[in-house]
């Protein structure tokens, strides 16, 4: 069920090979790593989009995309699993992680309103940046962790009731 779900989504190789800003990755688009649909591809690159999405920083799907391009895992799935920091998730994620980052590093917590704009970038983040990066980061490596484990064990089962369907199918076939 995994890999039918993600080949729903998946890009092909030779259509992208013809966009123009992807020209200067002409050479790397050939690998069939980071674009195929396998579990060895697909689980680590959706862990890696789980962690990109946690940093607080702009640029999300390329940070995720430019990771896996370096790790050589699937880059759909590692831009498309950054989406999990969204205009409704964003607020709270940010607001745990800096909570985490105050109690880690033992520091007292400063008022926190998280608003996307650049008044709060200089007056606001300057104040929360290193108890917020570190949240962030503690909290993206539990959630790559549990999106690696329970996609890895999803991909696993599915593939195990693949398998014995398709037994059942043979031995019922074989005793007709």
């Amino acid at each position: 069920m995994p890999r039918r779900f993600f080949r729903k989504f998946a890009f092909k190789r030779h259509h992208m090979s013809k966009q123009w800003f992807m020209s200067p990755f002409q050479h790397l688009l050939h690998d069939h790593r980071l674009w195929g649909i396998r579990r060895r591809w697909v689980v680590p690159a959706f862990a890696l989009g789980l962690f990109v999405a946690f940093l607080p920083f702009p640029g999300h799907m390329l940070i995720g995309a430019l990771g896996a391009l370096a790790l050589r895992v699937n880059i759909p799935v590692a831009a498309v699993s950054t989406w999990a920091s969204n205009p409704l998730t964003i607020g709270p994620m940010y607001y745990f992680a800096y909570i985490l980052g105050v109690n880690i590093l033992n520091t007292p917590p400063q008022p926190f309103e998280m608003a996307l704009s650049l008044d709060w970038l200089t007056h606001t983040f300057v104040n929360i940046w290193q108890p917020m990066l570190l949240g962030s980061v503690l909290l993206g490596s539990i959630a790559a962790l549990v999106g690696y484990v329970v996609l890895d064990l999803l991909w696993r089962l599915s593939l195990g009731n693949y398998k014995a369907r398709k037994q059942s199918l043979r031995r019922d076939n074989k005793s007709d």
